[in-house]
């Protein structure tokens, strides 16, 4: 394959994707995103702002030695994924990307600075001149350290042109293998953005010898647009995230931008290596992942991306499906197999599915999977896919468990107060059982795991949705809570230094929706103490734990 026709798929979902407020992951979740997105095909992860935190830097040396270090089974490609750090223009930064990625086979460190005359004066209250020198500096540093160094000249969308050929440029000369053009505001048009990629390509000296990338930001709702004419402009590499997510209103998206190419392959004639099968499926990973929902009509992966309601488009599709589908759903992984496994199945099928499914569990999980699947068989006709999906999603690495519930009842309806008691297992290992009455059954489970608990923390979002059809479905809930202590905020955000406020999101699915709203809401405030071991140990118990007989 040439590499003129082809375009190189740089996913920077678990850094760019994860700045969206709320959408932290933890390691492990990070580490199973890094795994999915090596199986699914793409050429580069940015694996996070290994400077932001102790914790960010670890998540990349691990994605870097267990993703990058080999091939991810299942990969489309022998070679791992380039892993690739985010760096500012600055050598502690640079040091700790070089120390996050050095352990992968195909390291990259990504250092980027600001050219507009906008972010120069208020932000960086720098000169051009000054901006140029520090370009030549960071760049030929991380080249000291790293053969593949890619570079980032912000708000390039609202830079004056001739300034930023003067940039790209230097960087080049410094040692910048791979140049990345971000509109960081989501600012231009495609006509402007194309304009801008084919202006560098003609008047940047070595432009032409090295890898031009589009990093596009959709906040006019143009991102895919933008980033299309800068591959017909000449970029050959496009940097996205799964499902669009980002800062402010997203990112540009990979299936959008794959199968774009994919479905209009006779206007662009060029190729990705992705698995295009498999979109689907990470798509509803990164979405439990992150807590942000994926809407019905986004395109390619929304819920409604292939469904039909009007009468002329259903007619149409029983006569000839390409009537109204320019793609069929099987490409993208959009099945409706039903799980051919039973409540007399047995758990090496059970792995053999799932194995099937893109998941690798193996052991104790494994084994907390398949007494879940078995409970469920026995309460329901027919078990999907997409209800297994929910099951491992549901499953919270063991670490983060400093809560947990071991029973919930309910009380609630027209004639009487809502009352919820709950019986939580603590960090001391003790068991406490609260009660507490709501304005309904969801508000009161919340209050009594609150009274045990007594979280800092303000719930921001709940939302409820049935994974298949009927009344016997798989319920899933989906929460966000924001802590209370300003102090306590979030990493540094790479782009304008700023610690946020730290949201959490949890994720809890069953077939009775008030459990699985108290494993949402368990979920997202163990994300919170995992963050701050402190606060483990700040907890009190509300009063004294009950005993073995007085919990069952």
């Amino acid at each position: 394959m040439s590499v003129h026709n082809y375009v190189r798929i740089f996913d920077t979902t678990l850094r760019d994707g994860e700045q969206s407020p709320g959408a932290t992951m933890t390691s492990a979740e990070k580490l199973e995103v890094a795994r999915a997105l090596s199986r699914l095909g793409v050429d580069a992860i940015e694996a996070g702002f290994p400077a932001a935190s102790p914790d960010d830097l670890e998540a990349v040396r691990t994605i870097a030695s267990r993703v990058g270090g080999q091939s991810v089974e299942g990969r489309p490609s022998a070679e791992p994924p380039v892993i690739c750090g985010l760096a500012r223009a600055a050598k502690k930064d640079i040091d700790a990307a070089w120390e996050g990625v050095r352990g992968a086979k195909h390291p990259r460190i990504h250092t980027f600075l600001a050219t507009s005359d906008l972010h120069m004066q208020h932000k960086l209250r720098m000169s051009r001149e000054e901006v140029l020198a520090k370009v030549q500096e960071t760049v030929s540093y991380s080249r000291s350290l790293c053969e593949d160094i890619e570079f980032s000249p912000e708000d390039a969308g609202r830079s004056d042109p001739q300034f930023l050929y003067r940039v790209l440029e230097v960087a080049i000369k410094a040692g910048a293998t791979t140049l990345n053009i971000p509109d960081t505001v989501g600012y231009t048009t495609p006509d402007e953005f194309g304009a801008l990629i084919a202006g560098i390509r003609e008047n940047v000296p070595g432009a032409k010898d090295v890898v031009l990338s589009v990093h596009c930001h959709d906040d006019l709702g143009l991102a895919t647009a933008n980033t299309m004419a800068g591959i017909m402009a000449g970029a050959r590499q496009a940097e996205v995230t799964i499902n669009g997510i980002g800062e402010r209103a997203g990112n540009t998206s990979l299936e959008e931008v794959v199968m774009t190419l994919r479905t209009r392959h006779a206007k662009f004639g060029l190729e990705t290596a992705i698995d295009s099968t498999q979109l689907t499926r990470l798509s509803r990973l990164v979405s439990t992942s992150t807590g942000i929902p994926v809407q019905p009509n986004k395109a390619i992966v929304g819920a409604n991306a292939f469904a039909h309601e009007s009468g002329i488009h259903q007619d149409g599709m029983l006569k000839h499906e390409e009537t109204y589908e320019i793609m069929r759903p099987e490409t993208v992984g959009l099945t409706q197999t039903r799980l051919v496994l039973g409540k007399h199945s047995g758990r090496h099928a059970f792995g053999v599915r799932l194995a099937e499914l893109g998941y690798r569990v193996d052991g104790e999980p494994l084994a907390r999977l398949f007494q879940r699947f078995k409970g469920l068989a026995d309460r329901r006709k027919q078990v999907t896919d997409a209800d297994l999906e929910a099951l491992v999603s549901d499953e919270a690495p063991p670490e983060a468990e400093f809560f947990v519930l071991e029973g919930l009842q309910v009380a609630c309806g027209t004639m009487g107060m809502p009352t919820a008691t709950v019986r939580l297992r603590g960090p001391d290992g003790q068991t406490y059982v609260h009660a507490a009455v709501g304005t309904g059954p969801v508000d009161a489970t919340y209050k009594a795991i609150d009274a045990v608990v007594e979280p800092s923390a303000t719930l921001l979002e709940f939302s409820v949705h049935a994974i298949t059809e009927g009344i016997d479905a798989l319920g899933e809930v989906s929460v966000r809570i924001r802590e209370g202590a300003r102090e306590s905020a979030g990493k540094v955000n790479a782009q304008h230094g700023v610690r946020p406020w730290r949201v959490f999101h949890g994720h809890g699915a069953d077939t009775d929706i008030i459990v699985a709203s108290a494993k949402a809401y368990l979920k997202a405030i163990n994300r919170m103490f995992a963050t701050d071991p402190d606060q483990v140990g700040r907890w009190v118990p509300p009063h004294e734990p009950v005993t073995a007989a007085q919990a069952g």
